[in-house]
């Protein structure tokens, strides 16, 4: 069923020989401007932390003062107190409780002297002391939870930025807020996107050149994407850059008007502006001080089913693509598509990772992204200009790349929106790699890459009819086949990988094996260490020259959220944030439940030292078993009705084939599912509105909703039946 002509199986290989250490030295040196030389103590509060801080963070070995550690989203610490020697003796120095209601962490904390500032869920911010773990202030926005509905895979948030004394987060709700570093008090607070009009925000700020940028999501519900640079002193609005064309001859007044008309509107078709367009900007921004460019990724076309969105023609710039942008003005320099047409959901939202590397003989400045479709992609970041891309895990929807574009030779079969004909694609919309970073490392001179080897079924939507609640994807949620044997095809594609990367060569260097496939993102370090977390609990360390595991701890909470690692007082230290979620968590049903570790999803802050001794936190006990499923009256077309309705408007959220996966609430054993008042009283009367669940009157009526009802009903009694029920379920634990 898998064309391999592009695909290369990861597994392990030979340990490569180490690169010269001296020629990746010189490379990652000559990136910091020579007649620049901080001192070790400049940046160490949030009030120093200035434009120069954030250009020369590299020079700072102990702080994590932006995202990515420095503009170029490298991820790597020079700090080698903790290495591959004594990694064993790694143990627990402190955590912090997040709470909450249990969702997604994924945040990357930022540590400014001896201060941490990480976000949790629902866009909370908490500064805390980064040696002892002491509150030091929060902050909550307080953001209504019905806006869950009206956003994709959960209300994570992944960070925050620091400047001048200020700290900078967006907020799942749509707005972007400076806070006092100081206090937490707020100093400022714009709406930059509307929850009510389905736009999210879930990245990260960058501040650049005094300037807060901030893009949202909002691609699977029918959006038109752009990107926003805010004045961070004040929060007025500098720029606005739409990556995609609206209505024609409606003007935005905006620096992307003219090469919207003059580029971008030839490759789209029919009335796109109707449903969208697409290319959110939901993750995915670098800087490059030297060439003062701003890289922005963007995400798929909205919605996926391309016929519905551009009559199936077209390359529909600027989505799934990278764009040069000035910081100051937000004037385009320059763009690469990286999918044209996309109608997979390959976003191209993904980590740009700036590095100096010498390929073919020629040094070159390259910008390096392993996006959602499998192909690592290198290109010249002063101009754009195509290098080289390689197959970084199995694909089957491109049968090879044009050498000199860079653009896929998309297989015919692939196209299930004009052929109308499902198609198993792997990657899915998951990715091969999703938003989860990962690190490049200047002295082996690879890139460590999380890897995600999952399929997924598309088919296109026999009528596309805008709804006012969910996604707007224009394609048909097919069931997982509701049976072990069946859903045994899809497992073969669902796993994940630990990859080292070499982009000079474009070939694998070694993988390490995780065996789930949506797992956290990583750093590296100059102790000769990669950390990752995975979907099990699991903490590991591996040795960064060939993927051996040299240390691992069990965090009885899986992890997405990537680790950092920082020093205060000549300790090195090194966190990470547990709590699983997102996407695939959400949506695979049977399949995220399995790959998932059974034990809740008690959300911490994990903080190691060598010579830690705290005690692991652990989750409570919980209930032993599910209470018995009511009976099934409805025949059989109510049922098939049913699923039709639950894969549309709740297997996003609760699980394919109403089966949860462990995060949100497994519609199998809710207590409503035997009183049929009170589900239509959550479904459409939205009785549970304050804690996520919108009311669904508007798309569904009373009988459809009472299908669904009796289709849950007949899945809790065949899984009964099969023996797939949980020996105890996944639901949140208590806090402790």
């Amino acid at each position: 069923m898998m064309d391999r002509t592009i695909g290369v199986r990861l597994r392990a290989l030979p340990i490569m020989v180490l690169l010269t250490m001296s020629a990746t030295a010189a490379a990652a040196a000559s990136q910091v401007p020579p007649e620049v030389h901080q001192t070790a103590t400049a940046c160490r509060s949030a009030s120093a932390v200035d434009g120069s801080c954030l250009v020369h963070a590299q020079r700072y070995d102990n702080e994590w003062l932006t995202y990515g550690r420095t503009y170029n989203q490298q991820r790597f610490s020079p700090l080698r107190q903790i290495n591959a020697q004594n990694v064993n003796n790694l143990g627990l120095a402190w955590y912090y409780d997040i709470g909450g209601d249990h969702r997604v962490q994924e945040s990357t904390p930022l540590v400014v002297g001896d201060v941490m500032y990480v976000t949790a869920a629902w866009s909370r911010v908490i500064a805390l002391n980064a040696t002892t773990g002491k509150v030091l202030w929060t902050f909550d926005p307080h953001v209504p939870r019905e806006s869950g509905a009206h956003g994709c895979c959960g209300p994570a948030n992944r960070g925050v930025a620091v400047w001048r004394g200020r700290v900078f987060v967006g907020t799942y709700d749509g707005r972007l807020i400076a806070l006092s570093a100081a206090t937490g008090r707020m100093i400022w607070s714009v709406r930059t996107a509307s929850w009510r009009n389905d736009y999210t925000i879930t990245g990260a700020p960058l501040v650049v050149k005094g300037r807060v940028i901030i893009g949202n999501g909002g691609g699977e519900f029918a959006n038109r994407g752009y990107v926003t640079a805010y004045d961070a002193r004040t929060g007025k609005e500098d720029w606005r850059f739409y990556t995609v064309p609206g209505k024609p001859g409606v003007r935005d007044g905006q620096p992307s008007d003219g090469v919207l008309n003059r580029i971008a509107r030839p490759t789209w078709h029919g009335q796109y502006w109707k449903v969208g367009g697409g290319g959110t900007v939901w993750d995915g921004l670098s800087y490059d001080p030297r060439l003062d460019l701003l890289y922005v990724g963007t995400d798929n076309g909205s919605p996926w089913n391309g016929e519905v969105r551009s009559q199936g023609r077209g390359a529909n710039l600027f989505i799934t693509s990278i764009l040069a942008l000035r910081p100051e003005t937000g004037q385009y320099v320059w763009h690469f598509q990286e999918v044209p047409g996309d109608v997979w959901d390959y976003s191209a939202t993904q980590q740009m990772i700036l590095a100096n590397l010498r390929i073919g003989g020629r040094d070159r400045r390259v910008l390096m992204q392993a996006p959602k479709d499998g192909l690592f992609v290198i290109v010249d970041r002063a101009t754009g200009k195509f290098i080289s891309a390689k197959p970084f895990t199995d694909i089957n929807w491109a049968l090879g790349i044009n050498p000199r574009t860079g653009r896929p030779k998309e297989n015919p079969q692939a196209f299930y929106d004009i052929r109308k004909r499902r198609w198993l694609a792997i990657p899915g919309p998951g990715g091969a790699h999703n938003w989860q970073p990962m690190s490049y490392d200047p002295r082996t001179g690879l890139v460590y890459l999380p890897v995600m080897d999952a399929a997924f079924t598309y088919a296109a939507a026999k009528h596309f009819v805008r709804r006012s609640v969910g996604w707007n994807t224009g394609d048909h949620f097919i069931p997982l086949p509701e049976n072990p044997a069946a859903i045994h095809a899809i497992e073969k594609h669902l796993t994940g990988y630990l990859v080292a990367w070499n982009p000079r060569t474009q070939r694998q260097a070694w993988a390490a094996q995780i065996g789930t496939p949506w797992n956290g993102g990583v750093v590296s370090t100059a102790g000769n260490l990669v950390f990752q977390g995975d979907s099990m609990g699991r903490f590991a360390a591996f040795r960064a020259t060939d993927g051996k595991r040299l240390w691992t701890v069990a965090t009885h909470t899986g992890i997405v959220a990537p680790p950092i690692t920082y020093a205060v007082d000549g300790q090195q230290y090194v966190a990470v944030e547990t709590g699983w979620g997102g996407a695939f968590a959400l949506a695979a049903g049977k399949l995220a439940r399995d790959t998932q570790i059974n034990q809740g999803n008690v959300p911490h802050l994990l903080v190691f030292k060598l010579g830690g001794h705290v005690a692991m936190p652990v989750p409570p006990p919980r209930p032993a078993r599910w209470p018995l499923p009511p009976k099934l009256t409805a025949d059989s077309g109510t049922v098939a009705q049913g699923r039709a309705h639950y894969q549309q408007f709740c297997s996003a959220c609760h699980g394919d084939s109403a089966v949860s996966g462990g995060v949100l609430p497994d519609l199998r054993h809710v207590a409503a599912l035997g009183v049929p008042a009170l589900w239509q009283r959550i479904v459409r009367g939205g009785a549970l509105r304050s804690g996520g669940m919108v009311s669904f009157a508007s798309d569904l009526t009373a009988a459809q909703a009472e299908s669904i009802r009796d289709y849950v009903i007949y899945r809790a009694n065949e899984t009964l039946r099969q023996a797939e029920l949980p020996t105890s379920p996944p639901q949140p634990a208590r806090r402790h």
